[in-house]
């Protein structure tokens, strides 16, 4: 491993990362920022990976380009604990973090938002499993919960402005070859009984409320569906593939990969989906979905653990190489997707939606920041 002085300059790339990803998301969403300014923000789900950047994005404009801020509330169950990140900023001006579980009644004394990200939810295949029944009850009952509420509010003179429905690319199941890169209008390929069945149809059935509240009630609801976001805030203890490899990379094993490697997808770097995100949420169209993530390169999960090791080579002078192995659970790889990669015509054509950070440089960024936040606990 590398000495002290090179610890140093790892922490210094460290922060001086943070400042290049808000500074580029910041500026890319600019107009959505702008729009909510002087507004109250409700982030469910915000102690989670995509909160990570979600909370960070409205405190960076807030600091640097805001001329009226934008008040952040951000609710989580914090089943999964409380991140260390978060704790931190509890005394940041314009943010309110609080216990709530969506999966309980909504408080009676929740306040007036005008915008409304709802990102409450588990997504690690891992931990999803382990809770099937809290996870359709947040995309399903919490989601309408919150419906409920823009609704009541939609014809009094502080509406809802501003509404969005994490979904999911899982949605689509496995696609066959003539329907990737995959567009919105594909239907999906899913089981309703399968072991991710309980993320992939309330994911399904959340799209379904959401397009019916727009077009009945006039909620301005939208859905984002994520494509393989990963980077900052996604923890090395969350199970997914790139924190898996980074766990095994830190703890100087060799990298230990649960598939024969071949199952493809395009990645996409978080700074990347939440401009997107944000875009979706206060431009996108009411009832409308949006494919977020990057459509180049597609490329294999064996040639993503070989990127880790020689970035890992680099950085922290990683010995370690690329093995094959078998998962403990039995079921985890069952209605694993062959190829994901998206069609993002529409979010570049309605939002102006470019993402720009790809694979090889996006993961440089990951693993330095895992560099920093590399046990479970820091995490």
């Amino acid at each position: 491993m590398k000495d002290r002085r090179d610890t140093v300059t790892i922490m210094e790339s460290l922060e001086q990362l943070l400042h290049t990803d808000l500074e580029y998301l910041c500026a890319s969403a600019r107009e959505a920022f702008g729009r909510m300014e002087g507004r109250r923000l409700l982030l469910t789900g915000g102690a989670g990976f995509l909160g990570y950047y979600l909370v960070h994005g409205v405190r960076h404009w807030n600091r640097h380009h805001a001329k009226a801020p934008i008040a952040l509330t951000v609710w989580d169950n914090f089943i999964r604990g409380t991140p260390e990140w978060l704790t931190a900023l509890g005394a940041e001006p314009n943010l309110t973090i609080r216990t709530v579980d969506l999966i309980q009644p909504l408080p009676t004394d929740m306040g007036q938002y005008q915008f409304i990200i709802h990102a409450a939810g588990i997504a690690s295949p891992t931990y999803y499993r382990r809770y099937p029944i809290e996870t359709m009850d947040a995309n399903i009952n919490g989601l309408r919960a919150l419906l409920e509420y823009a609704r009541r509010r939609q014809d009094s003179r502080d509406p809802v402005e501003g509404f969005l429905f994490f979904s999911s690319s899982e949605i689509y199941g496995d696609p066959p070859a003539d329907k990737i890169p995959t567009s919105e209008d594909y239907r999906g390929n899913v089981s309703c009984t399968g072991p991710r069945a309980c993320y992939d149809e309330s994911k399904r059935y959340g799209e379904t409320l959401c397009v019916n509240f727009a077009h009945q009630y006039g909620v301005p609801v939208r859905c984002a569906r994520p494509f393989n976001n990963y980077g900052p805030g996604l923890k090395i203890s969350d199970r997914r593939l790139l924190p898996d490899f980074a766990r095994d990379v830190f703890s100087g094993r060799d990298i230990v990969m649960l598939s024969d490697g071949s199952p493809t997808r395009t990645f996409c770097y978080s700074a990347d989906s939440i401009m997107g995100y944000y875009k979706v949420l206060v431009q996108g169209g009411k009832g409308e979905a949006y494919n977020i993530g990057i459509d180049r390169p597609e490329i294999s999960v064996a040639e993503v653990a070989e990127k880790v090791v020689a970035l890992a080579r680099d950085l922290i002078g990683y010995k370690g190489k690329v093995v094959r192995g078998a998962a403990q659970e039995r079921d985890y790889l069952v209605d694993n997707p062959a190829r994901r990669c998206p069609n993002i015509d529409k979010a570049r054509r309605q939002l102006d939606y470019h993402p720009t950070v790809l694979v090889d440089e996006g993961l440089r960024r990951a693993m330095v920041w895992y560099s920093y936040h590399r046990t479970a606990e820091d995490a």
